[in-house]
Formats: C-alpha cells, structure tokens, sequence
C-alpha cells in the first residue's frame, strides 16, 4: 500500500511540476567539471556547434574530454528538481546524441545530499532523474531507451558534511549502457 501511495505521489507532483522547456544554445567554449566552474576558451576541435558529434581523430565523443557529451552530471540547487540554465546544453546535447544513435541506452541516476530523510532524499532523487528525463523526451527522444533511478543520498560523490560535499550530491548522472 505505501508503494502505490508513495507513486501516486511522485506522479502528482512531477505532473504538477511540469514546464514548457527551453532551450539554449551549446556553449563549445566551457566545460562544467564541477558546479560554478568554467573553463573559457576549452579546445573544441572535433565539435560541431552542436557539440554531439565525433573527433576528427576518431575518439567516442562520449569519453572525449574537448566534447560537451564528457559531461555527465546535471547539478540541482538544494530541495530543487529544476535544471538549471547552465546545465540545458548539457542535457540538449546528450539528447540530440540518443536521437542520432537509436541503439544507444541510457541510465538517469537521481541523487541528493545527505540532509533530508531517506525517502524524501530517495524521492526527490527520483524527481531530478524524471525532469531530466522529461526534457531528453520533450527533444525527441523514445522514453523507451531511457531507465531513471534514484539513489537518494546512498551514493555520495563527496564525503564532506558542507555546502560545496553537497553541492556536488545534487546531481542526475547520465550512464550509458555497456560503460
């Protein structure tokens, strides 16, 4: 019983929560390695403006460190599920590499910081993996190929008790099938 609850629930307020998404253009000038850094003028070569395609030198453009799809990490602010401006390109352009390889899979892993109860940490996990699933699909994408899972605060990327551990936690990983 308290499963169908706690999914009636989830439903409710993702369908609540849904906005008309926007887009913004791929910025090839910056990496985002971790929230609130950039790294202007970042070699780009082997990208198209889209910055989803292969090198001329014939490296995966999803382990490519010059390619915008090597970022795999959409970071929240706290108790949000929303993304934010600085991660759409990110999301945009691992969308358009799922629409253009159609055998590829992928896993949207929800994670929050370690403050909350587990099953609001678990559910807001799960939120985060959702909205980023809505906005792969709004793209074109088949939800089909698209698996979300939340970890809540089980899976840590920082071990620190402070704002910058947790801000690090508060993300959705994009894991490819067969990586």
């Amino acid at each position: 019983m308290k499963k169908i609850l706690f999914a009636a629930l989830v439903a409710v307020v993702v369908a609540g929560c849904s906005s008309t998404p926007t887009t913004a253009p791929v910025d090839d000038k910056s990496t985002t390695a971790t929230p609130g850094t950039t790294t202007p003028g970042a070699d780009t070569r082997g990208t198209t403006t889209s910055g989803v395609t292969g090198s001329a030198t014939g490296i995966n453009p999803l382990k490519d460190p010059n390619n915008i799809l090597s970022k795999r990490s959409v970071y929240f602010e706290y108790d949000s599920f929303t993304i934010s401006d600085k991660y759409k390109p990110i999301v945009e352009a691992h969308a358009k590499y799922l629409a253009a390889n159609r055998n590829a899979r992928v896993t949207l892993q929800g994670h929050a910081d370690e403050r909350g109860s587990r099953e609001y940490n678990i559910a807001l996990g799960q939120k985060r993996a959702d909205a980023v699933k809505r906005s792969i699909t709004l793209i074109g994408v088949q939800e089909t190929i698209i698996e979300t899972v939340s970890f809540g605060k089980e899976k840590p990327k920082a071990l620190g008790h402070d704002e910058a551990s947790w801000a690090e936690n508060r993300r959705v990983d994009i894991i490819y099938a067969g990586e």
